[in-house]
């Protein structure tokens, strides 16, 4: 039995100062892995803004794809010309977000896209994207998402345009 506990009490003594920890070093490591926890309850959804010289719309699933809230500047504005609107655009990413937020999401990746063809993007999609931020969630990435022709069909008008 005595020659047990001093085996015991072999293992549990460090056999090299440098393998002892310091009591800071074990707080840090602590907050390191309470960090990692938190990562953990992370939940992560994807942001779709389509963005308009017309109309702004928010539209957040989670990563699977599965929709969890779409608005659009419509059901924010009764006058059809404010709906593109940067002010416009930061109600609907609140009014999208509080659906989100709802469901425990915390993190969002953004994808902004604009009107094919169009020279940029519309007025609201970086109100929109600022607005998501403000409202607590962790923007991940954003990325422009934009169509774009790559050739494709013959464009309408002669071989000089439209003749007036």
């Amino acid at each position: 039995m005595k020659e047990k506990k001093e085996e015991k009490a072999e293992a549990e003594e460090p056999k090299d100062i440098t393998e002892m920890k310091l009591p800071e070093q074990e707080q840090e490591a602590a907050e390191e892995k309470e960090e990692k926890r938190e990562r953990r309850d992370d939940k992560a959804g994807i942001a779709y803004i389509y963005a308009s010289g017309n109309n702004t719309i928010v539209h957040v699933t989670d990563l699977s794809g599965n929709t969890i809230s779409r608005v659009s500047g419509g059901m924010i504005t009764k006058h059809s010309r404010l709906k593109a609107n940067p002010t416009t655009a930061i109600f609907v990413a609140k009014k999208a977000a509080e659906r989100a937020k709802d469901l425990g999401i915390t993190s969002l990746y953004v994808r902004i896209r604009g009107q094919t063809n169009a020279v940029g993007l519309g007025p609201g999609a970086h109100a929109a994207v600022k607005s998501l931020s403000k409202e607590g969630f962790r923007v991940i990435s954003i990325l422009d998402t934009t169509k774009f022709p790559r050739g494709g069909p013959k464009k309408k008008g002669g071989k000089r345009g439209r003749r007036v």
